[in-house]
């Protein structure tokens, strides 16, 4: 199931992938990470809003370090040290389908679940694990079904 974290005073701003992790108790530094379609309050000299690989254990640091929030950001989630070629990068900002209301899957191939930052006002989750699912809504009970949004 996809979820949504929106409408709601349970969070201080959605976007805060430190908070996100957390709450799903992912830990970052399982898997490399295709992040993407980035716009944030600000740039670490540490990071760069270019498309990007970061291994897990960098991307732990840099949000550890800092308190960026991810205005707009698609993370991919990939098996450690599996890097597929990205002929189409994963994009939010433009991208219809987080509001179709179909079932969709992460757009990176290999992907095994997509966390999207939406305009500073929406967290979605794609295909999150179950595990990683029932600790989020624990922590967010105002989370929703993304599909739920027709």
């Amino acid at each position: 199931m996809n979820l949504i974290l929106e409408n709601t005073d349970q969070v201080q701003f959605f976007t805060n992938m430190r908070e996100i992790f957390f709450a799903a108790e992912i830990l970052v530094s399982d898997f490399d990470w295709y992040i993407s379609d980035v716009e944030t309050n600000l740039t670490p000299d540490e990071f760069s809003p270019e498309d990007r690989w970061m291994s897990g254990e960098e991307l732990a640091a840099l949000i550890q370090a800092r308190d960026i929030q991810f205005i707009y950001a698609v993370f991919s989630a990939l098996p450690k040290d599996f890097r597929p070629v990205c002929l189409a990068a994963p994009s939010v900002s433009d991208n219809r389908n987080y509001w179709s209301g179909a079932d969709i899957a992460p757009h990176l191939e290999g992907a095994l679940f997509e966390i999207v930052c939406w305009d500073s006002s929406a967290t979605i989750l794609i295909n999150l694990p179950d595990d990683a699912q029932h600790a989020f809504v624990a922590k967010y009970s105002d989370t929703r079904p993304l599909h739920s949004l027709r």
